[in-house]
């Protein structure tokens, strides 16, 4: 209630309140706490998206200097699954589009994502897509709003929505509603309807000189497709076949397309294999590499993408090591670290005894709440870095210790004078951020003062790194990750000009990074989600109004919620079924092989959402996600298809 604090705090083990102290005091704790313990794996550093790109790079190079990998970042809970399809497939784990791009291209698909909702400047570039004359394909098991009938609150001169007037504006041509967990299913179907209509009519659907020139793989994708059955493809999809007649001849009919996906496709138990066949896709048509045409994971975070450039990651590439290593004469630590769900472990069963975050709000973006803040509450020390108090702070350590930093719009005074970050976007856009605000105090410091000052604290003299100099003059810092991060050459000139700078992007030259220097056909067998009677399957979605754990209100216009968020999205029959009624109190238990979950007091809301299915908000269904279910080889919580069963309140 007394809003931004601006001055460190301290809940001391035994307290029940925190309490002012003094930054030096706060910092020499810290440093005293990680010098003791028994191995620099003891301690668990996180990050948001938030971080900066400097930021990120200097904390990183402590954190490694210090002795340990130990580096989750919230890419772990949402798009990790995306970096692990995308590097085995085409070489590199980013987009390969840029924003122009939309206004070029035949054909948008819009798989696993709420734009309305979760990413609504992208709304932008989908209705200039639209007035250039696109069709778009909605993939999604709720029907959006956003995609469906959106009005543009303010529409101006050189507005997209302007050409569609201040009236609903329909975006997507179809929506396809697919049950939870069939996306792959119908990145399957789609594949299976485009080799049908190759084979019917040779050469008029599959790029084969792109396939020949640039892949590898394709025989056996083939034999994969053949393999799955039509009656497979329809049950896990929920589809019919006019459905994917429809979607497919849109396909087919493109010269060029998009694919757009967010956490509705990778957080599930096959969202890497998922993700490559919306890869797969791409390449039978050779709709990558060229106008229009490419792959755009949708990333929420403002620096979610550059801190993982920057270093801020569990592993590290031989590149990054080597120049790492060369700038600043240390050997780095070489075993990996622990991602998000590893460190959640580690610290509930007591093995890691101290947890820093830089940014976020852990407790609440992590899944299987309880198991969650029981980890948190094992920690002998827990520090945030945070503009703003948030709900971790409520699953304190022993000791628990909160550092207020300056926000981006705020001004950022440093020794050599009035300093900017910078941020990567999701299609690869390096720009910069400067405040233009007077700081809510001047107690308040910057995330990379505060980084500077632990690790002179914690690392004294011996890591003969100029901590003092970096955090006095940013460029400095830009310099150094010239040197190290390929990509960022003249990284201080080039950032200074507006709009900034793209970093390479192989892929979109239709280069591919890989071994073989060729993209990969990745075949999977489709997953088959077998629902025990009186069950169903539970995805997580986010209102319109909110921003990750930020819940601003407590309406959801538009899916005609008000005043309250404890929700479950049902279909009519289910409702019947289930013997439950629209606006009746329920209590909701998930299923696993470790046990069972439960939340309390839910209300039904009827929907249109695919029977067998139901949705509820995140971060309010976050204790229904079992810490153990991840995606296989991304280790992403799979909140977006969890077994559950509904029953009324207790």
């Amino acid at each position: 209630q007394r809003g931004r604090r601006t001055e460190p705090l301290i809940l001391r083990e035994g307290s029940e309140y925190y309490e002012p102290i003094k930054w030096d005091d706060a910092i020499a704790l810290i440093a005293n706490k990680l010098n003791n313990l028994a191995s620099p794996d003891e301690a668990i550093f996180y990050t948001s998206g938030r971080t900066s790109n400097e930021a990120a790079f200097l904390y990183q190079l402590f954190v490694r200097r210090f002795g340990t990998n130990n580096l989750p970042d919230c890419s772990n809970m949402c798009h990790e699954s995306t970096s692990v399809a995308l590097a085995e497939s085409i070489g590199l784990g980013k987009a390969t589009i840029r924003l122009e791009d939309f206004e070029q291209t035949d054909l948008v698909i819009v798989i696993g994502q709420n734009p309305g909702t979760n990413a609504p400047r992208m709304l932008s570039s989908l209705a200039a897509a639209k007035k250039a004359g696109a069709k778009m394909i909605a993939i999604n098991p709720l029907p959006e709003v956003g995609l469906t009938s959106f009005v543009d609150p303010n529409p101006q001169h050189g507005n997209p929505f302007s050409v569609l007037g201040f009236r609903p504006a329909k975006l997507a041509d179809i929506h396809l509603p697919v049950r939870i967990g069939g996306d792959m299913a119908v990145l399957k179907g789609l594949m299976k309807f485009l080799l049908e209509r190759e084979r019917r009519v040779p050469n008029s659907t599959f790029d084969h000189e792109f396939i020949a020139a640039k892949t590898e793989g394709y025989d056996e994708l083939i034999a994969t497709l053949d393999e799955t059955s039509w009656d497979e493809i329809y049950t896990a999809s929920g589809l019919s076949r006019e459905q994917f007649e429809e979607a497919g001849e849109m396909i087919a009919a493109s010269n060029g397309f998009i694919t757009c996906w967010a956490m509705g496709v990778t957080q599930h138990v096959e969202a890497v294999a998922t993700i490559q066949d919306i890869v797969n896709l791409h390449l039978l048509r050779g709709a990558i590499g060229k106008p229009g045409a490419g792959l755009c994971p949708v990333r929420g975070h403002s620096n979610v993408q550059g801190d993982r450039t920057m270093g801020i990651w569990e592993k590290m590439t031989p590149v990054f090591r080597d120049n790492l290593e060369r700038e600043f004469a240390f050997d780095t630590p070489e075993r990996d670290g622990l991602n998000t769900v590893e460190s959640i472990a580690s610290m509930r069963d007591g093995r890691a005894k101290v947890f820093f975050a830089m940014g976020g709000n852990f407790a609440a973006a992590s899944p299987d709440t309880k198991a969650v803040s029981h980890a948190l509450q094992n920690c002998d020390l827990t520090v945030q870095v945070i503009t703003k108090l948030n709900r971790t702070a409520l699953t304190p350590g022993r000791t628990s210790i909160i550092l207020p930093c300056l926000g981006r719009s705020e001004i950022d005074r440093q020794a050599s004078g009035d300093q900017f970050v910078s941020t990567e976007s999701t299609m690869l856009n390096v720009q910069m951020s400067k405040g233009i605000f007077e700081p809510a105090s001047d107690l308040l410091q910057s995330e990379i003062r505060i980084v500077c000052q632990l690790a002179k604290a914690t690392l004294g003299d011996e890591s003969e790194i100029d901590w003092d100099g970096f955090a006095a003059d940013y460029d400095r810092i830009r310099d150094t990750i010239e040197r190290v991060v390929p990509g960022f050459d003249d990284y201080n000139e080039r950032v200074r000009v507006p709009g900034g700078f793209y970093l390479p992007n192989p892929p979109r030259e239709r280069n591919f990074p890989t071994a073989s220097g060729k993209a990969h056909f990745r075949p999977s067998v489709l997953e088959k989600i077998d629902l025990p009677p009186g069950r169903l399957l539970m995805t997580t979605i986010r209102s319109h109004d909110q921003f990750n754990t930020t819940i601003y209100g407590l309406d959801d216009r538009y899916r005609g919620i008000d005043g309250g968020r404890h929700v479950i999205f049902m279909n009519e029959a289910d409702i019947a079924k289930h013997g439950l009624s629209d606006r009746q109190l329920v209590d909701i238990t998930s299923h696993f092989d470790d046990g069972e979950r439960s939340v309390s007091g839910f209300t039904v809301v009827e929907y249109k959402i695919p029977a067998g299915c139901c949705a509820a908000y995140f971060p309010e269904a976050n204790p229904l996600i079992p810490l153990g279910s991840r995606a296989k080889r991304s280790f992403t919580p799979t909140s977006k298809c969890v077994v559950v069963s509904v029953r009324p309140a207790g």
